[in-house]
């Protein structure tokens, strides 16, 4: 289980992840989501670096506007520099995108697949912490 999950994301995708989020925390999955955690007159850039030092394990929710976050990009090559985030950063597939344009090393690593069915990523997603997946 993780102690905390970072959620890195494009904020087209929020409708996505804001369902991600509810999963997460029916399922008692610790995360850091800006919506959530960054308050008002907080410097979101010092609370995302602040998460990213803190946070075990990294999601990355691709699609086309993730590839084109320059924050997403530099929230994913801050974790790939981290030697306790190896083998801790779980792409989600959201969309069909050229993710390689982020890194060239996504391509490498297990996708989780939420494009057609969102229970059987979370099922997938869960898996990976030898978590039970209870649908909606």
């Amino acid at each position: 289980m993780p102690r905390e999950t970072f959620i890195s994301h494009a904020s087209p995708d929020r409708a996505f992840v804001e369902r991600l989020v509810a999963m997460l925390r029916r399922h008692g999955v610790p995360f850091w989501y800006s919506d959530i955690n960054i308050q008002g007159g907080q410097q979101w850039h010092d609370e995302i670096g602040a998460a990213l030092g803190r946070c075990d394990w990294v999601v990355m929710v691709l699609s086309p506007a993730a590839v084109r976050s320059r924050w997403v990009k530099s929230e994913l090559l801050y974790s790939l520099r981290q030697y306790r985030l190896d083998q801790r950063i779980v792409p989600l597939l959201l969309q069909d995108c050229p993710y390689d344009d982020l890194s060239w090393t996504l391509g490498a690593m297990q996708m989780v697949d939420f494009r057609s069915d969102f229970d059987a990523g979370c099922r997938d997603l869960l898996r990976i912490w030898g978590i039970g997946y209870r649908g909606a």
